[in-house]
């Protein structure tokens, strides 16, 4: 589809059942496969990230059962490195699948190529690439330096002590801790500067736990994987829906009245991104929740803030497109990592938010957000990042038609959207 024309929404309510996390799709997905024994995925993602490290484990020898028409996946683990030794790997613009396996191959004793689309050959990787050669892996770049496609050999793996910086992207660590166990463990990772998005890499830990690694961790400065370590799967493990898509309807509620209930996250979520309902109601929005649900309902009129959202660098996207129906501006700090996303989050956002009235200032880790007394209808491009689209369709919310330009684009993360969007909005 071209583009879709979402109508002015006066009102939205109801009730979602959310899909599932992709975070924790991909990294469930992969310890299974080098887990011993079989392991049975409930409630897996039906996305394009997920079919991406779907294929890339079935081309390297996992046996992998989806059963159809269900959320159900059986993985029969290799019980360590992947079986096939020679492959070639296209994964998207999927980096869940692309720098875990790029981790998890470099000890694997094969020879491997990994690339993507044409936005993960601008995605850096340097950071993962050098921490992976300091341990005496075979990591080669096939075209620009630094950047993927990556080109992997027998390296001869030493492992001991590694430093890497923590304040590019969480997903180099995940990658790293995830990887380690193959070669038997026995390494400390250490941390140079901050830590950024760190509930993901909490994800990650309680996720390589219930597959029999406990990783010990000193105050988000070192992490050491025990010796001898090595994955078992638990048997059965059921995927939660994802806390990131929550956002969108969580906002919609307290822009456009409510009550939305989200189902499938709530209070017992592993994932930080249910913070984000902690971001609505300190801009008013009243918010109730439960075990795995949260409710929002508008109160009328919400106000500006000025926040630092490190820990929940994707539902800040979200947080940009809610300061459009705020009184005063709002600030978002500490989103560095924006820039090395699916696209230039921070430079697209502000053009975008530009589009629809609001008077924007960026900085190399900030967006400063003015909203406008009234909003304009705009076409907003979305850049490939599904993240634009799903956040930016809440300008529908403000009385006005706004076209999304290839609203496909979703499909990485929630096919249905729209549809789910539409379903409980009132015109």
């Amino acid at each position: 589809m071209e583009f879709l024309d979402l109508p002015p929404m006066a009102r939205v309510a109801g009730t979602v059942r959310l899909p599932g996390s992709k975070s924790i799709s991909n990294r469930t997905l992969l310890l299974a496969a080098i887990a011993s024994g079989t392991t049975q995925i409930r409630g897996l993602l039906d996305a394009d990230d997920i079919d991406c490290m779907l294929e890339a484990l079935r081309v390297l020898g996992v046996q992998i059962d989806r059963r159809p028409d269900t959320d159900r996946v059986e993985v029969r683990g290799a019980g360590g490195a992947f079986p096939v030794k020679r492959a070639s790997l296209f994964l998207g613009n999927a980096g869940t699948a692309f720098r875990p396996l790029t981790a998890a191959l470099a000890l694997s004793k094969g020879e491997y190529v990994l690339d993507g689309a044409s936005r993960m050959r601008e995605r850096p990787i340097r950071d993962l690439v050098d921490a992976l050669r300091s341990l005496g892996a075979d990591v080669r770049y096939s075209g620009a330096d630094g950047f993927p496609p990556l080109a992997i050999g027998q390296g001869m793996i030493r492992l001991g002590n590694v430093t890497m910086r923590g304040d590019v992207s969480s997903q180099f660590l995940t990658a790293m801790l995830m990887a380690l166990p193959i070669s038997g463990g026995g390494a400390t990772i250490e941390i140079a500067g901050e830590l950024i998005s760190k509930p993901y890499i909490d994800i990650t830990l309680k996720l390589m736990q219930r597959f029999g690694v406990a990783v010990e961790r000193e105050d988000w400065k070192r992490f050491r994987v025990p010796v001898h370590s090595a994955y078992v799967s638990p048997g059965t493990i059921v995927v939660e829906g994802d806390a990131s898509s929550a956002s969108y309807f969580l906002a919609a509620g307290a822009i456009a009245g409510g009550p939305v209930r989200v189902q499938g996250v709530g209070r017992d979520s592993a994932q930080g991104d249910v913070a984000f309902a902690d971001t609505l109601a300190a801009m008013g929005a009243q918010v109730s929740a439960g075990g795995d649900w949260i409710e929002v309902r508008g109160s009328g009129q919400l106000k500006g803030i000025d926040a630092d959202f490190n820990a929940i660098p994707d539902a800040a996207m979200t947080a940009a497109a809610t300061a459009l129906f705020a009184e005063g501006p709002t600030t978002l700090r500490n989103i560095g990592s924006w820039r090395v996303k699916e696209t230039d989050r921070i430079a697209a956002m502000a053009n975008e938010l530009g589009k629809l009235g609001a008077v924007c200032e960026q900085g190399p880790d900030w967006l400063r957000v003015v909203p406008p007394r009234r909003l304009s209808a705009a076409t907003i491009e979305t850049y490939d990042d599904h993240r634009m689209a799903m956040s930016l369709s809440l300008a529908a919310l403000g009385g006005v038609t706004i076209r999304i330009n290839d609203p496909d684009c979703v499909r990485k993360t929630f096919p249905d959207y729209f549809a789910e969007f539409q379903r409980l909005a009132r015109r």
